[in-house]
C-alpha cells in the first residue's frame, strides 16, 4: 500500500506524520507492500528527503523509539516527487512514479492520498488525480479491487456554503467510503473512552439525561499564544480553529445515543443527529449567548511580560479575530431537553487543559447544608483520566460534609501507552475503518450550526470583541451565559488532589 503525502515538506508532515509512521512499521502494523511517497515543489532527490527526515525522526521520536535498524529500515521505504500539486500537467509524472513503485514493492494499486497542503488545494488535488484515474477503485489492468483512498486535514471548509461546495467536489472525484477527514483529537485515546465509559458501564447510563445532569461544561485553553501562527491564525480564529471541529465532537460524544452496534455507520449516524439537534442560533442568541475575546498584553503572575495578540508577529495591528469563544448549547431532544451546554476555547489562558466537567443535580432536600452536587470530570488533556467528586461527611462532631474526589489517571495502567492520535488514525484508515472520521453531511450541519455566528460577527460592528489580560480565564462577560448563579469550572493543570492544591 503506498501512501502519497502531499506536501510532504511541510510542517505537519514532520512533526506529526513521519514520526507515526515510523512507530506503526516500527510496532509491525503496516502492510508489505508499504511505501510512502513524498510530493511537493521542494526539490529533492529520494536521499537527500531521507537524509531531512532522518534529522526530523532525531528531533521528534521519543528516546525509547529510536532504534538505528528501524530507523534505516523506514527510511528505506520513503521515496520522494517533485511536481506541483496545483498543476494537472504534473499528474501523469505521479502517476507512472506510482507505478514504478509498485513493481518494487509488489503493491497492488493500493492508495491513499493524504493532503498535508494549504487548505487552498483541497479542491484542486481531488479533481487531477480523477483526471489521471488515480482515484478510480479499477486501474484498467485487471484489478477491480484497488484501495483508493483520501485524507483530508481540517478545515473542511470556512463556512457552509464552501464545505458544501468542496463536498460536491469530493463527491465528484470519490464515493463517500474513500472520504476520511481527519480530526486528531478523535484518535486520542481518552477521546475515544468515553464512549467505554458511557456504554460499558450501568452506572452511569441510567443517569446521562436531562432528569440527572444539570449541566455540561467542555473546555479546551491553552497556555500559549498563537506562536509563529499568525498568517494563518488571524485569517481562521478559534471558532473555525477549534469550536466548529474539535469542541463540537466532544460535545456528541457525551451527548449522543448509543449505537444499536458499533461500526462507522452507525457511531456516525448518532454524531450527526446530535448535529441536528443543536437548536438554532436567533440574533439575538448570538448576542447574549456567544462570547468572543482577544488576549491583550498583560504581566503573567508579575513575571514577564505577554504579548497581546495585534502584537503578534504577521497579524493585523487592528486585528478583530477572535482567540476566545464561549458558546452556550442548547440540544432539543428527549434526552437533554432544558440542558445548557457550555463550550470554550482559548488561548493564552492560565494551563493548557481539556476537559469535560458533568454537573448533577443536587438532591431534592439537602440533610446537611448546601453540599456541593457531584461532578464527573472526563480528562482529555494532561494527566488523562475520569474524576469523579462526590460528598462525604469530615470526621469529627457533626454533620459536615466536604466533596471529595475517586478518579483514575492513565498512568495507573502499569505504563501501558495509550498510543499516538495520528498512528491510530492512519492505521484505521488503511485498514478502512472510517469509524473515527468525518462524514459530509456531518461536516454540512456543523457548519449550519456555526455560520450564522460568523455571518454576524461580519455584519454586526455592534457585537463586541472582548479583550482579556494574557494569562487569564478570559473575558468576565463569559461568566454570565452560565445560569443560575453558576460559574466556569476553572481547572487546574493536575486532576487529582486538586483540593491540596492547584498547579498552573
Amino acid at each position: 500500500m503506498g501512501l502519497v503525502i502531499f506536501g510532504a515538506s511541510g510542517d505537519l508532515t514532520m512533526r506529526k506524520l513521519i514520526p507515526s509512521l515510523y512507530s506503526l512499521l516500527q510496532a509491525k502494523r503496516v502492510p508489505k507492500s508499504f511505501f510512502v511517497l513524498g510530493v511537493a515543489r521542494t526539490e529533492y532527490s529520494d536521499e537527500a528527503f531521507r537524509t531531512y527526515l532522518k534529522e526530523k525522526l532525531q528531533e521528534h521520536l521519543k528516546d525509547e523509539e529510536k532504534d538505528t535498524e528501524t530507523v534505516s529500515l523506514f527510511l528505506s521505504h520513503i521515496h520522494y516527487h517533485t511536481m506541483d500539486p496545483a498543476e494537472e500537467k504534473d499528474y501523469n509524472g505521479l502517476k507512472s512514479k506510482l507505478l514504478e513503485l509498485d513493481e518494487v514493492y509488489n503493491n497492488p494499486a493500493n492508495y491513499i492520498f493524504y493532503l498535508s497542503t494549504p487548505p487552498n488545494l483541497y479542491g484542486i488535488i481531488p479533481k487531477h488525480l480523477s483526471a489521471v484515474n488515480l482515484n478510480a477503485k479499477g486501474n484498467g489492468a485487471g484489478i477491480e479491487e484497488n484501495i483508493r483512498r483520501i485524507i483530508i486535514e481540517k478545515p473542511f471548509g470556512y463556512d457552509l456554503e464552501s464545505a458544501h461546495e468542496l463536498n460536491l467536489i469530493y463527491e465528484e472525484a470519490f464515493t463517500e467510503n474513500q472520504l476520511y477527514r481527519i480530526d486528531h483529537y478523535l484518535g486520542k485515546e481518552t477521546v475515544q473512552n468515553i464512549m467505554a465509559l458511557r456504554f460499558s458501564n450501568g452506572i452511569f447510563e441510567p443517569l446521562w439525561n436531562r432528569r440527572y445532569i444539570d449541566r455540561i461544561e467542555v473546555t479546551a485553553v491553552e497556555n500559549l499564544g498563537i506562536e509563529k501562527r499568525g498568517g494563518f491564525y488571524d485569517n481562521v480564529g478559534a471558532l473555525r480553529d477549534m469550536v466548529q471541529n474539535h469542541l463540537i465532537q466532544l460535545l456528541a460524544l457525551v451527548t449522543m445515543e448509543p449505537p444499536a452496534v458499533f461500526n462507522a455507520k452507525t457511531f456516525r449516524d448518532e454524531v450527526l443527529k446530535v448535529y441536528q439537534s443543536l437548536r438554532p442560533l436567533s440574533p439575538q442568541d448570538i448576542r447574549t449567548n456567544v462570547i468572543r475575546g482577544q488576549y491583550t498584553a498583560s504581566k503573567a503572575n508579575n513575571e514577564r511580560q505577554l504579548k497581546g495578540y495585534r502584537e503578534e508577529e504577521k497579524v493585523n495591528p487592528q486585528s478583530r479575530t477572535e482567540t476566545y469563544v464561549a458558546i452556550k448549547v442548547a440540544i432539543d431532544n428527549w434526552r437533554w431537553g432544558g440542558v445548557p451546554f457550555y463550550i470554550r476555547t482559548g488561548k493564552q489562558m492560565p494551563t493548557k487543559v481539556t476537559e469535560i466537567v458533568v454537573h448533577f443535580r443536587k438532591t431534592p432536600h439537602s440533610l446537611f447544608g448546601d453540599a456541593p452536587a457531584n461532578a464527573l470530570i472526563i480528562r482529555i488533556q494532561p494527566n488523562e483520566g475520569v474524576a469523579l467528586k462526590f460528598d462525604m461527611k469530615t470526621p469529627g462532631s457533626g454533620f459536615d460534609v466536604q466533596q471529595v474526589s475517586m478518579d483514575f489517571t492513565y498512568n495507573k495502567l502499569g505504563g501501558v501507552p495509550s498510543g499516538d492520535a495520528y498512528s491510530r488514525l492512519l492505521e484505521d484508515c488503511m485498514r478502512g475503518d472510517a469509524t473515527l472520521f468525518t462524514r459530509s453531511d456531518a461536516v454540512e450541519a456543523s457548519w449550519t450550526y456555526f455560520t450564522p455566528i460568523l455571518k454576524a460577527w461580519e455584519q454586526d460592528e455592534k457585537i463586541p470583541l472582548h479583550g482579556y489580560p494574557a494569562g487569564t480565564w478570559g473575558p468576565k462577560m463569559a461568566d454570565q451565559i452560565i445560569n443560575d448563579g453558576y460559574s466556569w469550572t476553572n481547572p487546574c493543570k493536575n486532576l487529582t488532589d486538586t483540593d491540596l492544591y492547584c498547579e498552573l
